[in-house]
């Protein structure tokens, strides 16, 4: 995409070094190999790495220590904290009045979470998909071979499954008070009873387009996770604060739409004078 723009505003040369992608993948490798050389670390060849597919580094590698130069000499390396040290009480937090972000280390009750379950009795954990990056070529046969039945794999304990009469490669409904979506059973005794396993990336795909709370047919896990932020402070994601129950679709496997292309439209031309002037709201189809 970048390389067309830069052909456009006729710089392609300078922005691309003359090198196709498949170039710059073995550029970067071979600043990589210089890069682990200076830390002591050989890479093997290129060819041998394509044979190979993947690189185990050395368990003894000499990784940098966190705060190694602030251990060695405070004054010369001082944090970014009021003292400069590292601080286990922060009055300026504490001076917010935060009732969930006090000034020094706390644990405080998960909004959702297994030590108060009650309706919905498995822990929901949203992982990065491995068939694509974040949602990214969804649609593609790396990101569908991970699916089952067209969907999103749930990964589940099979003691959970078993409680639940699930088998695998079964098309589920996973559901909580905010959401629900359909999934396929993928069983993994790796994976600790009670909790449940939906990566994130499969396009949203509503049964009722444009109806609040109707069924996700993909696979989707942000119609289950709340948006509440970690605190008044910190405003992040809880995304993995998330209590889901699962449970056997019943009736028809809706088909997954989410792939196809819309229906574009195109606004009618300009009226020739004398003509009939066109309806409201009526456009055709393309």
């Amino acid at each position: 995409m970048f390389t067309a723009l830069a052909q456009r505003l006729g710089v392609a040369e300078a922005f691309t070094e003359s090198r196709d992608a498949a170039a710059w993948v073995r550029e970067l490798y071979r600043r990589s190999i210089t890069r682990c050389a200076d830390l002591g670390v050989a890479l093997p060849p290129w060819e041998e790495l394509v044979a190979a597919g993947a690189v185990e580094l050395p368990l003894d590698w000499d990784e940098p220590v966190a705060f190694s130069e602030l251990r060695a000499d405070p004054a010369a390396h001082p944090l970014a904290t009021p003292s400069g040290k590292v601080e286990l009480y922060s009055a300026t937090i504490a001076g917010f009045d935060y009732p969930d972000c006090p000034g020094q280390a706390t644990w405080l009750e998960p909004a959702e979470w297994l030590g108060a379950a009650d309706r919905y009795r498995l822990h929901l954990l949203s992982p990065q998909p491995a068939g694509m990056l974040h949602s990214q070529l969804d649609h593609g046969p790396e990101s569908r071979r991970h699916k089952i039945q067209d969907r999103t794999a749930v990964e589940m304990n099979p003691q959970d499954a078993r409680e639940r009469g699930l088998a695998e490669a079964e098309v589920v409904e996973v559901y909580n008070d905010r959401g629900r979506c359909l999934a396929g059973v993928r069983l993994n005794p790796d994976l600790r009873p009670g909790v449940v396993q939906l990566p994130t990336g499969s396009w949203y795909d509503p049964l009722q387009p444009g109806h609040v709370g109707t069924l996700d047919k993909h696979g989707h896990p942000n119609v289950l996770t709340s948006d509440r932020p970690t605190s008044h402070l910190a405003q992040g994601p809880t995304a993995h604060t998330c209590l889901v129950e699962v449970r056997r679709w019943q009736g028809p496997v809706p088909p997954v739409t989410a792939h196809e292309p819309p229906v574009l439209r195109q606004s009618a031309p300009p009226a020739r004078p004398g003509a009939p002037a066109p309806q409201p709201g009526v456009s055709p189809q393309r």
